[in-house]
Formats: C-alpha cells, structure tokens, sequence
C-alpha cells in the first residue's frame, strides 16, 4: 500500500493533534474555514490549506477528534493508507477501509467520526481545473462514463454526494496513489507534471473499475446511469440495448425510457455520441484509413458514417484529419 518510510511520516503526530491529546475537545475552525459577516462558516476553505498558486496539495487527516458536519470548497480525495476511518456523508454511513478511496464532490455534506493513531489516512484538496489538465495530459479520446465522474465531482451532477472506491486489491491504482502521495509530500522537481500524469492515469484505471464503486445508495438513479455509461464504452461497437436491459435485469422499453429522462439523450444517441468521439481521436491521431475507422468505431455503411460525422464535426472526415 505505502512504504514504511512515508508510513512512519504520516503516522507523527502533528503539532494540532498534539493539542488535541492535550484536551482540545473541538476542531479548530480557524485552521479550516474563513469568516463570513464575522461568523466562521462550515466550508472548509482550499485558501487554508492550499499554498498560492497551488492545484493539488495533501495533508495527514487529524486524528482523535470529531469534525462536525461540513462542506468543501474543493474536491476532496481521501485515501486510506491503513485502519479505517468512519464518515457520514449526506446522512450516510461510509467506513473507508485500508487501501479505498473516496471522492467527495464540492456540495457534499461530511462528518467524521475520530480516528485512532493507527488509522492513517491521507486527504487530497484539489480544486476542479487539476483534472483538466489531468485528463489533458493523457489525450483528448473522449469518455462518456469518466466526463459523468468528473462533473459529478465538480458538483455539476448535485445528485452525486461521494464516490467510493473499494479498489484495494487494484495494484496500479494503489501504485499511482502512493506515486501520488510521495511526489507531493517529498517536493519532488516536476512534481506538477508528474501529479497531473499519475491523476490522469488513476481515473483511467479507475474507469475499469466502476464495479467496484459505490455512491449514495439512496441515488439509483445515479447507479443506473453509471452502467449504462460503462456499458456503451465497453461495448459501442455493437453492443445492443436489449442485451444491457437482460444484463440489469430491467424491461427494455422501461430502460430505454429512463434514459431518455435522466440523460436528455436515448441509447442510440449515447452510442452514436461515443462512436463519432472515438473516430474523431483516431483520425487526429493514427494514420488509419477513413474506412478502417468508420468500421472500427461500429459503421458498416461507410457513406452513412461520412453523414453523419459531417453533420456532427461540420465538416468531412477527411477534411477534418487534414485540419487536426
């Protein structure tokens, strides 16, 4: 999970803890949160833990003390490096377990329950445009399923309060995260670069592992779009929407309506949406015929795919290989 050299550095105890073993009963909000009309709020302000100029930083989570329900004004990534933590989370109960992590988008409402000194846990602040680059940073393919994560996570998608990732048996995800955690805590030169490319590479093996994440559980909604979404980028070639009615067990015409609702969008849409996406990166950057990748992205009707990617990109296929 992490090596004991880092292990024994997050596990110290820190000049706040300190003064919490010594009878601090309360958080001290000066530390966390800014005052607002002379009261201090309950948003955990980035201003007070990021340095200036800085997109991502991390910090040992606090331990032996109850944080009172709050909100961020950044993205929170909470990543456990041993024990386990116990949180509440929109009113529900998350035990984050050695080598899981979990995402909290920016309107989320926490509590934490207080951690021992075994349970060592790292908090990651980052404010939303560090994904842009991150996501930059490992090519311009897009993704349905990873944009869905990442507005959700931005606080686009309001429905979505945490993601959490049960991913401990995952070895290069645990590898990126300690990747992660060890360029920032030791300053490493380059750290920016190397930070934005390992965040870029954990959602995509991330992505390959949305079975293995859990949200709100009141939210089926969420979860429903969530394997539809995977589904299609698995499967856009020639995947069939009766074929993901059997797998979640649900009447096709009841899915397909949901869909519609929930997305703006019906199934073929989606498809057709990753489709030309998919061909539109292939075109900008393999040497591949245009009919190699109209066929490869699921159009056996080659004049209809030339159509259709005319009447989505405003231009022919050819051409917008020769302008890209």
């Amino acid at each position: 999970m992490i090596t004991e050299e880092l292990y024994r550095e997050l596990k110290k105890i820190t000049g706040e803890e300190e003064r919490i073993l010594n009878g601090s009963r309360e958080i001290d909000k000066e530390l966390y949160m800014s005052a607002a009309d002379g009261e201090t709020s309950n948003v955990i302000d980035a201003g007070k833990l990021l340095e200036t100029g800085k997109l991502i930083q991390i910090r040992p989570h606090t331990r032996f003390i109850h944080f009172p329900r709050h909100s961020h004004n950044y993205i929170e990534m909470i990543y456990m490096c041993a024990g386990n933590t116990h949180h509440v989370i929109d009113g529900e109960h998350v035990l984050l377990r050695e080598g899981e992590l979990l995402f909290l988008n920016q309107k989320a409402q926490q509590e934490i329950f207080p951690a021992m000194e075994d349970d060592i846990a790292v908090n990651f602040i980052v404010l939303p445009e560090f994904f842009d680059y991150s996501l930059k940073m490992i090519g311009e393919e897009k993704n349905l399923l990873r944009d869905f994560v990442i507005d959700c996570l931005k606080g686009e998608n309001e429905e979505a309060g945490y993601m959490h990732f049960k991913v401990a048996h995952v070895l290069p995800i645990q590898n990126l995260l300690e990747n992660l955690i060890w360029t920032i805590w030791n300053k490493q030169p380059n750290k920016r670069s190397i930070n934005q490319a390992s965040m870029g590479l954990l959602f995509l093996h991330l992505m390959n592992h949305m079975d293995h994440m859990e949200t709100n559980a009141q939210n089926r909604k969420q979860r429903l779009i969530i394997e539809v979404l995977r589904y299609i980028e698995e499967n856009y070639r020639n995947g069939e929407l009766t074929q993901l009615a059997g797998m979640l067990n649900h009447d096709v015409y009841w899915l397909s309506r949901e869909i519609k609702k929930l997305t703006g969008k019906n199934y073929t849409e989606l498809v057709q949406e990753k489709r030309l996406n998919q061909a539109a990166y292939l075109l900008k950057n393999t040497s591949m015929s245009i009919m190699d990748v109209g066929l490869l992205v699921g159009y056996d009707n080659l004049s209809y795919f030339h159509r259709i990617f005319q009447k989505r990109y405003g231009t022919t296929p050819r051409k917008f290989r020769v302008k890209n």
